[in-house]
């Protein structure tokens, strides 16, 4: 049972942050991060009224949140789009505005726990990464085809790795020897290219793996357009509850809710027009973080940091 293998995290304070938004009959909710579907499948049983869009860009996730899901019959509305094509699936259904909308970030329960995916630098696996398997690129043909120089980017600035030219000059002498198409030769391409004093500080691929993750499925520019393309399709009173695991994406969220939670007026204006007033009201101050009881609970929980934020103002 996909039960046994997931656990949403922070479920119960998604739900009491969401909450407020979809008490009314008819609203809409939008997991944009639908997974297999444990936090959709908690919405729909706390509140009876609501309709669920689910989003994934993994065919495998949308499956079995289908089989999960299908007791809430046709309440429920799944679509295959990576999150920053809210705004197309929402039009597809005939849906102007939403009432509530999660992203739980990252990498899945799903995909972590598929050995296959290539997405864990401790089991050997071929290096794929794809959180949606019919894109064409992998972490194979990154590691085989980027330029030394662009590896080098994506290790500093997706996986904010200190070595990163060491380790893009060492994979790129490596590949000349022979291919790198399993996780295990990248790791042990990376712990050769570690110094010890370095390694003792925690696994060197870990950074490593997080970049080429990021990049194969171009995380940080898809969340750049979807976290206002969700803001826009609030209604006013809707709500935004975002979950992220790293510094990079919760870095994206806060600038995007805090710049529209302030007011956009000149400075030294005497008084502020309505076009200039915040259209977000944030609902937690900074970042949330899990609780020792949640973290005990569910491991997965131990990064996140949460935000959230309610519409309180939209554009005629």
């Amino acid at each position: 049972m996909t039960d046994d293998i997931h656990t949403p995290v922070l479920l119960e304070r998604c739900i009491e942050l969401l909450g407020p938004a979809l008490q009314e009959p008819g609203a809409v909710f939008v997991d944009a991060t639908l997974g297999m579907g444990g936090h959709s499948a908690g919405v729909l049983e706390r509140f009876p009224g609501v309709t669920l869009v689910g989003l994934d860009r993994d065919p495998e996730a949308l499956a079995i949140a289908g089989a999960r899901l299908a007791r809430f019959g046709d309440r429920v509305h799944l679509v295959h789009t990576v999150y920053d094509g809210i705004r197309d699936a929402l039009d597809g259904l005939g849906i102007d505005t939403i009432d509530g909308v999660l992203f739980d970030l990252g990498v899945s329960s799903l995909q972590l726990d598929r050995v296959e995916r290539g997405f864990s630098y401790s089991k050997d696996a071929p290096l794929d990464m794809r959180m949606d398997g019919t894109s064409d690129l992998t972490a194979e043909v990154v590691l085989a085809s980027y330029s030394e120089a662009d590896l080098r980017r994506i290790f500093r600035d997706y996986g904010e790795e200190k070595l990163a030219a060491r380790y893009a000059r060492r994979i790129v002498e490596e590949r000349q020897n022979a291919p790198i198409v399993r996780s295990g030769q990248l790791v042990d391409i990376l712990q050769k290219a570690t110094p010890a004093a370095i390694s003792r500080q925690g696994h060197p691929a870990k950074r490593v793996f997080q970049a080429l993750r990021i990049e194969v499925n171009q995380e940080l520019a898809v969340l750049e357009r979807a976290i206002p393309a969700a803001i826009d399709a609030l209604a006013v009173g809707g709500r935004i509850v975002v979950e992220s695991y790293q510094s990079l994406e919760d870095r994206i969220v806060k600038r995007e809710l805090q710049t529209r939670s302030r007011s956009s007026a000149p400075a030294g204006l005497p008084v502020e027009l309505p076009e200039h007033r915040p259209e977000l009201k944030l609902l937690i101050r900074g970042a949330e973080l899990a609780d020792d009881e949640e973290k005990a609970a569910n491991p997965r929980a131990t990064p996140v940091r949460l935000r959230a934020a309610e519409r309180v103002r939209r554009d005629s």
